[in-house]
C-alpha cells in the first residue's frame, strides 16, 4: 500500500477512534446530568429504557474502538491492508469502507459462508 492511501487510512481510523471517544463522552454526561426521579412510573421507565439502549449503542461502539485501535497498531507495525486469511493485499476501496477489516473480500465472503452453513 502507498505511503499516501496509508496516510488517508490512517486519518479515517483517527476520525473514527476521536468520534467514538466523544459519543461515549457525551453519553455518560447525559445520563448523569439527566434527573431519574420521575414520580410518573411510565416516564421512568421510558429514561431507562433509553438509558439501555444508549449503553447497549455505546457497548458496540466499545469494540469498533478496540478494533480500530488495533487497525491503527497494524499501521504502525506496517502490516495494515493485508488479509489475516491469505496474506493478500486488501483493496483500497474495501479499507476507505471498513478500515478496521483484516479479511480481503473472498476470504471474508467465504467465512460468511461458512458461517451461514452452521
Amino acid at each position: 500500500m502507498r505511503a499516501r492511501q496509508l496516510k488517508k487510512i490512517k486519518v479515517r481510523l483517527e476520525e473514527m477512534q476521536a468520534e467514538i471517544l466523544g459519543e461515549s463522552e457525551e453519553t455518560v454526561n447525559a445520563m448523569q446530568e439527566e434527573s431519574t426521579l420521575y414520580p410518573d412510573p411510565n416516564d421512568r421507565a421510558s429514561l431507562e429504557t433509553e438509558h439501555i439502549n444508549n449503553l447497549r449503542i455505546r457497548d458496540r461502539e466499545r469494540k469498533l474502538l478496540t478494533k480500530v485501535e488495533e487497525a491503527l497498531e497494524r499501521v504502525e507495525k506496517k502490516t495494515f491492508g493485508y488479509c489475516e486469511n491469505c496474506g493478500s493485499e486488501i483493496g483500497e476501496e474495501r479499507l476507505l469502507i471498513r478500515p478496521v477489516t483484516t479479511y480481503c473480500i473472498i476470504c471474508k465472503e467465504t467465512l460468511e459462508a461458512e458461517e451461514d452453513k452452521i
